[in-house]
């Protein structure tokens, strides 16, 4: 039993180590080294839920790692990121990005006492926010030449910084089984994401700029705000 409860805990210690080395990457300036660190703690954060289930060893001690880990990988790592990003553009008004790290911590603190958030959340999950900023930063400084768009930047975090703790229903991304009248809503967003990472893919190749495939992220995640913004419409 106590093997059992090691596995999952030690993918949430992974999920910690690849928030703190992106950290450190992004104080190098290394923002594509620091989100593929982004994406790899997200993997764990999967598989780490995922092992508890499968080996039925959830612990109290589990849950309480995860937020701390999620704390670091999702919130300090993006919020640096998106920080050491616009420094040398806009000087230590870059600092407010810093806030993101804030309230992505009062946002894990929300979930865990939060009942109603079981298969769906109230206010943007930590991931797809962190996702989002690190394939922001991975965009070459020649694109933020715009004297307003690294201030616009700044004013989007905040925007975010909003969502995380906001009141507002986000779609979760659990299979309650493979049928499509079950899970159509998820369908449908993994079928957007595979059209938007196929676009931007080819894109990139025939611009030959690489470094353009991981605008696919950013993409990736306003498509889900904007399609869950949709639903909630819809519903009225």
């Amino acid at each position: 039993m106590q093997i059992k409860r090691i596995i999952p805990n030690s993918l949430t210690c992974a999920n910690l180590l690849c928030g703190s080395v992106a950290v450190f990457m992004a104080t190098q300036n290394a923002f594509l080294i620091a989100f593929a660190l982004i994406l790899a703690g997200a993997l764990f954060d999967f598989c780490d839920g995922a092992s508890a289930r499968l080996l039925k060893a959830p612990s109290p001690i589990g849950v309480e790692l995860d937020s701390l880990a999620d704390v670091i990988t999702f919130g300090l790592a993006p919020a640096m990121m998106l920080m050491c990003y616009l420094k040398p553009i806009i000087g230590w008004w870059s600092l407010i990005a810093l806030l993101m790290a804030a309230f992505s911590a009062l946002r894990l603190a929300k979930f865990n006492v939060d009942t109603r958030q079981t298969t769906s959340f109230i206010g943007l999950a930590t991931p797809p926010n962190a996702i989002f900023w690190a394939s922001i930063t991975c965009m070459p400084y020649a694109f933020t030449a715009t004297p307003w768009l690294p201030w616009t930047l700044l004013v989007l975090s905040l925007v975010s910084c909003y969502l995380l703790v906001s009141e507002i229903p986000f779609f979760g991304m659990k299979f309650k089984n493979l049928t499509w009248h079950d899970n159509w809503q998820v369908y449908i967003f993994l079928i957007g994401c595979i059209i938007i990472i196929a676009f931007s893919v080819i894109r990139a190749y025939v611009l030959q700029h690489l470094e353009l495939a991981v605008f696919a992220g950013a993409a990736c995640i306003l498509w889900y705000i904007l399609y869950n913004f949709i639903t909630l419409l819809t519903r009225r």
